[in-house]
Parts: C-alpha cells; structure tokens; sequence
C-alpha cells in the first residue's frame, strides 16, 4: 500500500495550476479583493461541507467519499479551462471546496487505518512523512509541466485541461485500495448505531482539551501558509521582470522559466523535509517542542516575506518563501502524528476533517484580508499582518508537554 499512497500523492499533486493560479486570475482581469474573494470561497464550500462529508467517510467509505471528492475537482477544472468570468469562476471555487471537503482529513484516515491494521502505529511520522515526499516531488515536476506549458502556449486556461488527465489516474488508484481501509463500517452496523457512535465520540473529541488544543495549533499555522504560499507568484513575476533575465524572451515567457524553476527548486527541497521530519522530531526531547519552534518560525517566515516584498527585496522575499514551504513539509507529519494521538481511530476521519474546518475558516479570513489590503497597501503589508497575527495568536494554541 505504500506505493499506492505515495502514488496518490504524487498524481493529486499534479496541478499544473497550482504555480500559476494567482497569475490566472491577475491574467483575466481580476483585483486582489476579488481573487480573496475567490479563495474565501472555495475555504467556506470546504468548511460547509467539512464536518457532514468527514462523518460521511466513516460512516459509509472513506474510498467513496475520497473518490467523490475527486469527481467534483474534475469539474470544477473543466469549468476553470472554459471560463474567465469571476461569477463562474465563483462556481468553480464551490466544486473545488467541496472536492477538499470529501478529501482532507480522509485520506491521512486511511493511511493511519492501515499502519494500525500492520501493527506499526509507531512509524506515523516516518511512513506518512515518506508518502507526503512523494507528494511534494509530483508538485516538483508540476512545476516543470506547468512552466513548459505556459511557455509554449501563453495559455493558462490550458494548464486546467492538462491538468485533468493525473486526476483521472489517481481516482483509478483510489478505486483500487481495499475495503479494510473504510474503517469499522465493514462490520455490519445499523446506519442509526453507526452515526449516533461517530457523533458521541466527535462531540467528546472537543471535549479533549489537548486534542482541541492540538487542531488549533495545527490549523492556525496551516491556514497562514495556505492563504499566503501563493503570492509567492506575483513576487517571483516582479522578480523576473526586474533583474536582466532572458531580456529577449516576452514577459510571459520569462515569468514562466522563473516560476517553473524556483517551485520545482522548492518542492524538491519540501520533499526532503517531509522525508525527513522523523529525524527532527528524534531531536528534541518532546514532539511538541518542534511543533511549537516550527510554528513560531513560520509565522515570522510569513511576516518578514512581506515585509521584505514590501521594500522590493524579491530575491530575499523568495528565500524566504522557499523557507516557509521547508518548514510547513516539516511540522505535517508532526501534527498528524500528534494529532492522532488525542483522537479515536474509528473517527479518525472526522477528527481531521474537524482539524480542516477550523483551517477553512481562518484560511478564508486570511484570504479575505490579504485581497483587500492588496488592493489598498500592496501585497507585501498584507502579507506581514497575516505573520503578525499568527504570531500574536500562538500563545493561544501553544501545546504542552503531555
């Protein structure tokens, strides 16, 4: 099963989007404040849809709700090939959310379903930090696929169309996993049993303070990073346009080979952190001390990338980027392991389904926020009140030693 979930990983993170996205939406005329808009969207689709499809996975099959997810992108990446309008791109962001919704959280559940059934619960950290390397070599040569293809065509609707064909790869690979990985619904339990046992321990899973502690944590710096890993795009743009860079290249054709190279640079090297992060973790007397260093760290990465931005210091701004995706690939599999530590196995889906909610909901805060003070202060301002504020909020959500 390694192999298959290390294949998952590697296919689900071929969006050749993904290093582009902001730049597609720059690119049809949209301003920073609509582009918030758009993110804020697809994190409250996702944090809708969250709790009810994580009890619908350990309810009825994880490998149902995993490959729901799945059809649900695959339209939503049909729709984004077809259309520039920001009210049908609004449309688009819901189907994306609710395939994020039907996906996170499930697919971590299967694989620590699998590492109990083998008896090697112990290795969480190493074995789901080796599948998540697998993930982030696929968005290494994502980056590549995406930067030939805008280079060659200057399209970017065409990167959704491309983008297509790994997805319906990975839902093939999904169809595949045994049945042993839905979790206890293959014992035979009435519907009415089975969600009044999957809500009495959800509901006492917020009564854990440690375990709602722990999804805090885990959320709050998540969101940080999503919300502002992608404006590493337009930095990389001015970047490239800036310094004397293939002068006799377009601009799109320049922007292209900058931002192919630098993400396919900084997704080898978040690879290696999550294959990795094991070894870190052997190096500090407690896990949640390296929880809590890397939470600090990235919150002042987030801070002072903006802050650099915001005085046309590109180059150290990217370092600094490339800094934030090292850590967030670090601390990952920390908090999954810590995480299912504090949560019941049966409802391990809904626990990280819960631990995705609360991140859809500040990710769509901070979305909202850096659009809006884009527009008004630049990107870089906005960017170093997201690194602010996470920092601010951390002895709120700081974990204790057990």
């Amino acid at each position: 099963m390694f192999y298959k979930f290390s294949l998952y990983g590697f296919l689900k993170n071929l969006r050749l989007f993904e290093p582009f996205l902001i730049l597609f939406f720059l690119n049809s005329g949209l301003s920073y404040t609509e582009i918030g808009a758009l993110y804020a969207t697809a994190e409250i689709s996702t944090n809708l849809s969250e709790i009810p499809t994580g009890v619908y996975a350990d309810m009825f099959g994880r490998r149902k709700s995993m490959l729901m997810g799945f059809g649900s992108y695959l339209i939503s990446f049909t729709i984004f090939y077809l259309s520039s309008n920001f009210l049908i791109l609004l449309f688009a962001m819901v189907l994306y959310g609710l395939g994020d919704a039907f996906r996170s959280g499930t697919h971590k559940a299967m694989i620590l379903e699998y590492l109990k059934i083998k008896g090697i619960e112990k290795k969480k950290v190493e074995y789901y930090g080796a599948t998540r390397s697998a993930s982030q070599f696929g968005s290494a040569i994502n980056s590549i696929l995406a930067a030939v293809v805008v280079f060659y065509t200057g399209d970017y609707h065409l990167i959704f169309l491309i983008t297509i064909i790994p997805y319906v790869l990975d839902f093939i690979n999904l169809a595949t996993y045994p049945k042993e990985l839905d979790g206890e619904i293959t014992k035979k339990k009435s519907i009415k049993k089975q969600a009044m046992d999957t809500f009495r321990d959800f509901i006492h899973m917020f009564k854990n303070r440690k375990a709602l502690k722990a999804l805090l944590n885990s959320s709050l710096f998540d969101s940080g990073f999503k919300a502002s890993k992608d404006y590493l795009q337009p930095i990389l743009q001015s970047f490239a346009l800036a310094i004397p860079f293939l002068v006799f290249l377009s601009d799109d054709k320049r922007t292209a080979i900058m931002v192919g190279l630098i993400y396919f640079f900084l997704y080898l090297l978040s690879s290696y952190a999550s294959r990795k992060s094991h070894v870190v973790v052997k190096k500090f007397k407690n896990i949640t001390i390296a929880i809590n260093l890397t939470f600090i760290l990235g919150a002042m990465f987030i801070l002072f990338a903006g802050l650099s931005y915001a005085y046309l210091l590109f180059w150290v701004s990217i370092i600094i980027f490339i800094s934030l995706h090292v850590v967030f690939n670090l601390r990952r599999p920390m908090n999954v392991s810590y995480v299912s530590d504090k949560i019941s196995s049966r409802i391990m889906a809904s626990g990280l389904s819960v631990e995705s909610q609360l991140k859809m909901i500040f990710s769509a805060s901070f979305a909202v926020m850096i659009g809006v003070m884009a527009d008004s202060f630049g990107v870089g301002y906005s960017l170093f009140a997201v690194g602010m504020i996470i920092l601010i909020l951390f002895p709120l959500v700081a974990l204790r030693e057990d």
